[in-house]
């Protein structure tokens, strides 16, 4: 998990990076899924719907009992096509959870310059010096 442009959470499928993450589990409909596909752009090359492996979070050190408590669902991760450079923009650094301190400097979707499309966001942001 890295910020992207405006303090925007990405969660990037870079297996034997990173760290785990937590966050919310959602339940959804079809059509609800669909809607969700549409917000997050996965037919404009924004995102990507995947498998995610989760682990309960009691479960223990021992590999059969996290095994035991797992199952697979989706989660939405960054487009491969910037992946790689938001990983490098954020000096391959990752974090585990989303909080207050994360989202510091988070702009609002109506509050960043709608003549730029998110990927035009994505391009300018990977290509600026880290902070």
């Amino acid at each position: 998990l890295v910020c992207g442009p405006y303090r925007v959470p990405f969660l990037l499928n870079k297996p034997g990076s990173g760290q785990r993450v937590t966050g919310e589990l959602y339940a959804v409909s079809p059509r609800g899924l669909s809607r969700l596909d549409e917000l997050e752009g996965t037919s404009r090359g924004h995102y990507v719907r995947q498998p995610i492996r989760l682990l309960k979070e009691e479960g223990g050190d021992d590999l059969e009992t996290e095994h035991a408590l797992s199952c697979v669902v989706e989660a939405y991760y960054a487009h491969k096509s910037y992946e790689e450079e938001l990983w490098e923009r954020n000096r391959r650094r990752s974090f585990g959870a989303y909080t207050e301190k994360e989202a510091r400097g988070y702009v609002k979707r109506n509050d960043r310059p709608q003549h730029l499309s998110f990927l035009d966001h994505i391009r300018i942001f990977v290509s600026s010096p880290c902070d």
